[in-house]
């Protein structure tokens, strides 16, 4: 525990006083140093008190770090926020000490992490101020050393004069562009949310922006391999927004990217003489607005190579944005389903369904026109959401359109007028998947497909009746994997059609003993 000589195991000494003196590669002081783990309550206690008291440093003292962390993994964590000066990694011990140029610097990342929780190999981390102002390293060290020369190099723009330098640590990337894919896609990630995240690291040259795989893309190339290099390290795995859009970066094989129009999918910001191909503006003012200064809570901007948990009045701006480039003119939240089934489809069924994608308020089959609907959702990301999941999906055997509606609300039928039923109100329903803020719902939503996952599963409930009932709902149930804890299942439908019937007629199906059943899309297959 970094600073708390009380409760070093073994000598009266803390882990900062066996940093400074010079004799922490032996091996009888590393034991010396606690974990945190072995102290019970009292541990918790002292840790607690440690890091509210410490002042300020340069050297931040990082715990539980998954078995295995490599350097370069521990540096990835501080070079967003400017240049790393050294570090110790004490492998034993799941900890290490990294040391950044400033204590700005320093401070910059303590305050950022305390929001958003750092994460090494899918691990959350702790990290904190240490007692000392600097780290007092050796020979001993050499390893680390050499990554710190690789990072260096990189981050100054230059080679590693050392080639086991770069075999130890960032071997060096031969191409300046980066493949993107954004996983867990719940708000829209535009070209501009892209540009503005990566120009953090260097010049962002050029983007081009696609969906391949029913997955938003992006080719991204920085005017040199090492920012590249430098870009991928700090945000492969990160999220854009809390709890959602993750960042999968890879290199691309293509050394340079051919941008024939400038607009809300592609940009060669080297050529902004470029047309905009498709009658779309080249620059996106809402974007621009949502993203200067306007959102108090956003870190975008503010910390040189930090992510943003924006807030969903930004998110909202930057949907909006997304919609308005797509030439709609309406961005409520409120869509229009056509092409539906009208002896089949009840605003039940479109509730279920589209709220998969978030929390759908009110739905509105139309009286004179029954195979179209207006679906109110909680706000304009979610409907944006929704449209590219659900358009061209098939629904009790249509094939259904979902658009944007100019409509800004659905409105609820006059007191005393019957409608029908054909009009629902479920603003108050329990059923909403996304209330929760930082709901893990956020983190699981996939497009329809073939494998649904069940949870909620009561104890005595087998296999057997899970496909009964599927099997029930119209289909055949291809394969079923229960988990662990026989809480959850997955199961997979012979069609995507029929794994979208299920989903409506079984989701909060009643189990028995109050266990609603719950079901949503997976992208796992079994």
């Amino acid at each position: 525990m970094d600073g708390i000589g009380d409760v070093a195991v073994g000598v009266k000494r803390g882990s900062d006083e066996l940093l400074s003196s010079g004799i922490y590669n032996s091996s009888s002081d590393m034991s010396s140093i606690s974990d945190g783990t072995s102290n019970g309550s009292d541990s918790k206690k002292l840790r607690v008190e440690d890091r509210m008291e410490a002042a300020p440093s340069r050297v931040l003292h990082i715990r539980k770090l998954p078995n295995e962390t490599t350097e370069t993994e521990v540096i990835a964590l501080g070079l967003p926020f400017g240049k790393v000066t050294n570090i110790l990694t004490l492998k034993g011990k799941n900890q290490a000490f990294l040391e950044l140029g400033t204590e700005e610097a320093a401070i910059t990342m303590v305050n950022y992490y305390s929001t958003v929780t750092p994460h090494v190999r899918n691990v959350p981390v702790f990290i904190q101020y240490s007692n000392h102002k600097e780290l007092k390293t050796d020979a001993g060290n050499q390893r680390a050393q050499a990554v710190l020369q690789a990072v260096s190099a990189v981050q100054g723009g230059g080679t590693p004069t050392s080639g086991s330098a770069v075999e130890l640590a960032l071997t060096a990337a031969s191409s300046p562009v980066l493949r993107i894919i954004i996983d867990n896609m719940f708000y829209p990630v535009t070209l501009d949310v892209l540009q503005q995240i990566f120009s953090k690291f260097g010049t962002v040259m050029k983007i081009i922006t696609f969906t391949k795989n029913n997955q938003f893309q992006a080719l991204l190339q920085f005017n040199d391999p090492s920012t590249a290099q430098q870009a991928k390290i700090a945000l492969d795995g990160q999220n854009i927004y809390n709890s959602c859009c993750t960042l999968r970066i890879d290199y691309s094989k293509l050394v340079n990217l051919n941008v024939k129009y400038n607009n809300d999918k592609s940009r060669d910001y080297t050529r902004p003489e470029l047309p905009a191909g498709d009658g779309q503006p080249a620059v996106d003012p809402n974007m621009a607005a949502a993203f200067q200064g306007k959102d108090s809570n956003s870190l975008l901007g503010k910390i040189p190579g930090a992510l943003s948990p924006l807030n969903a009045a930004a998110a909202a701006a930057a949907a909006a944005g997304r919609v308005a480039l797509s030439g709609h003119s309406g961005s409520s939240g409120v869509l229009l389903a056509s092409n539906l089934n009208e002896e089949m489809v009840t605003p039940q069924s479109l509730f279920t369904l589209f709220g998969v994608y978030g929390d759908c308020q009110r739905v509105k089959i139309l009286y004179n026109k029954k195979d179209s609907a207006l679906i109110q959702m909680a706000d304009a990301n979610q409907a944006q959401l929704a449209m590219s999941h659900l358009n061209g999906q098939k629904m009790y055997g249509k094939v259904i359109r979902v658009t944007l509606s100019k409509h800004t609300s659905v409105q609820l039928p006059r007191d005393g007028l019957d409608d029908q039923g054909l009009t629902k109100d479920f603003t108050n329903s329990p059923l909403h998947r996304f209330k929760k803020p930082g709901s893990k719902n956020f983190q699981n939503i996939f497009p329809p497909s073939t494998t649904l996952h069940l949870s909620n599963i009561p104890a005595d409930v087998t296999e057997e009746d899970l496909r009964l009932l599927f099997s029930n709902a119209g289909g055949t149930v291809n394969a079923f994997k229960f988990f662990q804890d026989h809480k959850m299942a997955l199961l997979q439908m012979s069609t995507v059609e029929e794994a979208i019937q299920g989903l409506i007629d079984l989701h909060n199906y009643n189990m028995g003993d109050n266990h609603h059943l719950r079901v949503s899309f997976s992208k796992s297959t079994i």
